[in-house]
């Protein structure tokens, strides 16, 4: 087979191996080896994320203890994209994040082998961290990832319970305990500021343009979840304003979390969340929104743009989906999802185009 995709090769001695399926929830990084076009890396290795990690095809979390030039970090994310028939959501849904102007993680189909055994097609995801700041020339800073849905903005949980600490949902990922202080002053000011005083003030702790170009990307590609979890929060250490960074959309493009179709109106073209609601309860920021909004979907959120991308990347997995034991069953389903996400595209277009109205 002409490969249109990397290979890559993970060998795991069967104690470490016993030790990864014993315990799914083990955040221990267990000693292996990576072989990429016959070059090995020495790394460890675990399982990663939530709800994922009971689904039959594990993903992983790779560490290789220090930078890595290959790979151009010290950590990289091996994503099983098991319950999105089409293997593609999450890598269009990053790449069109960075089409419309907005920071996302570089990532790229690869097959995956362990110990020998096929595993199948995965995505790998380049981590939110240092170095993924470096390679983009932005100033060190803090980062949090969002790894529960008490992520919300909110004083609040969804189930409107009072939260015990504002930075529940929260996980530190890079910089110090005090640096936390930061995110709690941020989450403080957006529950407490007056409605007079807000659209000013807000503008002390966050950078509302990249806020409003990230929430024109979710709400294109319709990430039910990602409004409370599933993103990364950055602080830019000259500026002080917070950022907010993509993660897991695997969920999108007419698809929900587990892998149902889901109808292309299902998120409001407000979206959710706290922060969200105060920022367009602005009407500045509200008409900067609809702006960026509509100029996003007459340039990049159409079928006639996205269509090329779509069939490049559903082309080059197409002759693996075979060599998948968790997904070769389903390759009727695989072969029809260009046309079911162009389909999405197209009424989710038309749909928000006849909302734009609201956000006068």
């Amino acid at each position: 087979m002409q490969h249109n995709i990397p290979i890559m090769s993970i060998f795991l001695g069967p104690k470490h191996l016993e030790v990864l399926e014993s315990d799914i929830w083990n955040e221990e990084l267990l000693p292996s080896k990576l072989l990429v076009n016959n070059i090995p890396y020495e790394m460890g290795i675990t399982y990663r994320g939530e709800h994922i990690r009971n689904f039959p095809q594990k993903s992983f979390r790779v560490d290789f203890g220090t930078y890595n030039e290959r790979f151009t970090g010290r950590e990289i994310h091996l994503n099983a994209e098991y319950s999105d028939p089409s293997f593609i959501r999450n890598k269009l849904s990053f790449d069109f994040f960075q089409d419309i102007g907005s920071v996302s993680p570089d990532c790229k189909h690869v097959f995956l082998e362990l110990n020998g055994n096929p595993m199948g097609v995965y995505l790998q995801i380049e981590s939110v961290d240092e170095w993924f700041l470096q390679k983009r020339q932005l100033p060190y800073g803090s980062i949090f990832y969002a790894t529960e849905y008490h992520a919300n903005f909110s004083l609040l949980t969804p189930e409107e319970d009072p939260k015990l600490s504002l930075l529940s949902g929260y996980v530190r990922k890079l910089g110090k305990i005090e640096d936390d202080l930061d995110l709690e002053m941020l989450i403080y000011k957006i529950n407490t500021v007056s409605r007079n005083d807000f659209g000013k003030e807000i503008t002390n702790y966050l950078d509302v343009e990249k806020y409003l170009l990230w929430l024109c990307g979710i709400v294109c590609t319709q990430n039910f979840d990602g409004f409370i979890h599933n993103y990364a929060l950055y602080r830019n250490g000259e500026s002080g304003l917070f950022q907010i960074i993509p993660w897991d959309y695997d969920a999108t493009w007419g698809r929900d979390w587990d892998g149902e179709i889901m109808e292309y109106d299902e998120v409001p073209i407000e979206g959710y969340n706290t922060l969200t609601a105060r920022l367009l309860d602005v009407k500045v920021f509200r008409n900067q929104y609809r702006l960026l909004l509509e100029e996003i979907l007459e340039t990049s959120f159409t079928p006639e743009a996205l269509e090329p991308k779509i069939t490049n990347l559903h082309g080059k997995i197409h002759p693996y989906i075979t060599l998948d034991s968790y997904k070769k069953e389903s390759i009727d389903i695989f072969v029809n999802e260009p046309e079911l996400i162009l389909e999405f595209i197209a009424k989710r277009n038309k749909y928000l185009r006849e909302h734009l109205k609201d956000l006068t």
